[in-house]
């Protein structure tokens, strides 16, 4: 049965929108329809930015310690409602629903509980000379996030931004919104002040823009395509807000030659594959010694070849389809272009792994390219696609993972932690994992160059959502 959500979520209230039409939300791993959301207009979004204006002031003078506890009953809530939450984005997204319980509503659960601790122990103001230093809210926040991890991007942006007395208006992706609902109703429920959270579903180029360029809006925060960033960025030049920017990558495993090649092999395949390879950090170049190509293109056919892919709500699919049909055809198109570009394929294809033929499927491929600015090599590819290259020693291994537009993520494979710190240290990228090192949700994420703009995590992304104020005082005061 499709679901219907009929109402937006403005100054408190859900109400409904201003224009009658609907988006379509499908399920990726059948191409079935799952559910319909509204389709917001100009006017829709004018409203929402109008209530969280109006709400601003009261917000963001209420003492932290209730802001805080606000916070700790949406994470309440999402924990109670967990599994509908894992569910949906299984539907959503594609990811297999015990990963999507895992990854996708685990990692925001974490965050929120993380938000509603720190406010304690951050330091909101502080005494420098005669000054006093205090941190105050940017203000209004127009928040955009994309498809592949939606509550965990929408939760980077919203959680902190409530800490630090914001109020936001969020436009979730329409290719995966209805996580977004049911978080509004968590939100709804936790008793926050109306205004101070507003939904609005739509598209980029309608509800998008008008986050960006109103100047009521001091802020907007956007996860997405370097494409859609730079128009982001554009718009919010016209009223000089601040601009906060997660964008794409091409992230590169170097691997040393003294590194132990198969746990660096397998570590570099599991993250490439995260998501069907939807994730901007991703691990989608590995860069390993000449002597050594053959070697680690067959251990990353053997790795991929355990990755089972199918439907995301059966039981055992440990890889599931991409998340639309267009999605589908452009990573397709791709793999086509890197073979005719004189890459060698190693395991997949273009064609979709057999008995998947409904649903939008891609087989986990692995293209072993000797040509470092070929376009596989150079472009964000968004899907299970691994780009093997050959390096001729350490200082052109770092030469040839720092050719890209992008910095986001990456990683480092040597003998020694030490020496893999010293290439690591020469990576122009936001992450590098050092020999395996694990994921930590207090460090702060983001990245060089055409990745973005600002940094999410920890308390660097609630630093993000604040102003700083200098208060000079008398001497002796």
């Amino acid at each position: 049965m499709t679901l219907v959500r009929d109402t937006l979520y403005i100054g408190g209230r859900w109400v409904a929108p201003a224009g009658r039409g609907l988006i379509d939300v499908i399920d990726p791993s059948d191409g079935s329809l799952y559910a319909r959301i509204p389709e917001g207009t100009v006017a829709d979004a004018e409203a929402a930015v109008a209530a969280a204006r109006a709400a601003f002031d009261c917000w963001a003078a209420t003492p932290v310690s209730e802001r805080a506890a606000a916070i700790a009953r949406i994470a309440a809530g999402v924990e109670a409602r967990s599994g509908e939450l894992a569910e949906a984005i299984a539907h959503e997204v594609g990811m297999p629903l015990k990963l999507a319980a895992r990854v996708q509503v685990g990692g925001p659960l974490w965050h929120w509980r993380y938000y509603a601790e720190l406010a304690d122990g951050f330091e909101w103001e502080r005494r420098v000379g005669n000054s006093l230093v205090v941190r105050e809210p940017v203000g209004v926040v127009g928040a955009i996030t994309p498809w592949n991890f939606p509550l965990n991007q929408i939760t980077l942006k919203v959680a902190p931004a409530l800490l630090a007395g914001c109020t936001v208006v969020l436009k979730p992706s329409e290719v995966a919104p209805i996580n977004a609902f049911l978080l509004a109703e968590i939100i709804a429920a936790a008793g926050l002040p109306p205004g101070v959270f507003n939904l609005v579903t739509g598209y980029g180029p309608v509800v998008g823009e008008v986050l960006a360029a109103d100047p009521r809006v001091d802020m907007v925060s956007f996860t997405g395509s370097t494409r859609a960033g730079r128009r982001v960025a554009e718009l919010a030049a016209a009223t000089v807000k601040k601009v906060a920017l997660e964008l794409g990558g091409k992230s590169a495993a170097v691997v040393l030659e003294d590194a132990d090649l198969g746990a660096a092999v397998k570590a570099t395949v599991s993250s490439c594959l995260l998501n069907s390879g939807q994730t901007c950090s991703a691990h989608t170049r590995l860069l390993v010694p000449r002597a050594r190509l053959d070697e680690a293109a067959a251990l990353a056919a053997g790795a991929m070849a355990k990755m089972t892919p199918g439907p995301a709500l059966v039981e055992g699919s440990r890889l599931g389809p991409l998340v639309s049909a267009a999605q589908r055809e452009r990573v397709q198109g791709y793999i086509r272009r890197g073979i005719e570009e004189g890459a060698r394929l190693v395991c997949g294809g273009a064609e979709p792994p057999a008995g998947l033929e409904q649903g939008y499927f891609v087989a986990p491929t692995a293209l072993v390219c000797e040509d470092a600015s070929a376009t596989v090599a150079q472009e964000e590819i968004f899907g299970p696609v691994l780009v093997i290259l050959p390096h001729d020693g350490d200082d052109d291994a770092v030469r040839i993972a720092n050719d890209s537009a992008y910095g986001l993520g990456g990683a480092v494979w040597a003998g020694s932690d030490a020496r893999a710190l010293a290439a690591a240290r020469r990576i122009r990228s936001g992450q590098v994992d050092i020999n395996g090192g694990a994921w930590n949700p207090r460090a702060p994420f983001g990245g060089y160059r055409q990745s973005g703009l600002g940094r999410e995590n920890g308390v660097y992304g609630l630093e993000e959502f604040l102003e700083y104020k200098a208060l000079q005082l008398r001497d002796g005061a």
